[in-house]
């Protein structure tokens, strides 16, 4: 299966010279993370955003979607979903790369809750390095192949009663001991949400590591 979902051109007009892949989260879809876009298009003028709606549909809600099944939290349960659920994301993300002629490096992952954990998965055990994977309210699960080293920046609320603020901080320590460049950035009285703060360092992020080559 190939996914789909809304796609926001360069808000300069021109062709694309870097590529921002948002992920959303458990019973969300892709209308959802779209729509952080527009917060980021004065510092990303020349990025094309996809936010591709996640595999299967979440029974008995209307336009939610889920990357995997969430029958547990146990760590081995979400290892193995994320495993199973990344080759058809890995495939949406070459097709993508190559519809807007782009590479790995001018291509960031971005990632809320369920949406993290497959940016990590799928952008770590990549072959080639992403330039760099945003990630908010998630973490690791599992220990996925380190086939490539990004740059991550990881933004949690410390209020998060979803996901805790944990996971995270155990995904820092995990990147940081494996050699991986990561910052953590704690939102203050933040739940399980994006707040402005977390905007704000994740558009900078971006910008500095879709920042087009001189050359």
């Amino acid at each position: 299966m190939m996914l789909s979902g809304p796609r926001r051109p360069p808000a300069s007009g021109g062709k694309p010279k870097g590529l921002v892949i948002a992920l959303h989260g458990y019973g969300s879809n892709g209308d959802d993370l779209i729509g952080l876009a527009p917060y980021w298009e004065r510092l990303l003028p020349d990025v094309q955003f996809s936010a591709p709606h996640a595999i299967t549909p979440l029974p008995g809600f209307a336009g939610a979607h889920q990357w995997f099944p969430i029958e547990s939290m146990d760590p081995s349960h979400l290892a193995e979903g994320a495993r199973t659920a990344a080759p058809i994301l890995e495939a949406f993300i070459q097709a993508e790369m190559a519809r807007f002629e782009v590479g790995p490096r001018q291509t960031a992952l971005v990632g809320f809750s369920q949406g993290t954990m497959m940016a990590l998965q799928v952008g770590l055990s990549a072959s080639s390095a992403f330039a760099g994977i945003l990630g908010y309210s998630g973490g690791l699960v599992g220990n996925p192949k380190l086939a490539s080293k990004p740059e991550i920046q990881l933004v949690h609320g410390d209020e998060d009663p979803t996901v805790p603020l944990a996971a995270s901080q155990m995904t820092q320590d995990f990147l940081r001991a494996a050699g991986i460049g990561v910052n953590l950035h704690i939102s203050p009285r933040t739940g399980h949400t994006i707040a402005l703060d977390g905007l704000q360092v994740g558009g900078a992020f971006l910008a500095r590591v879709l920042k087009p080559d001189p050359s």
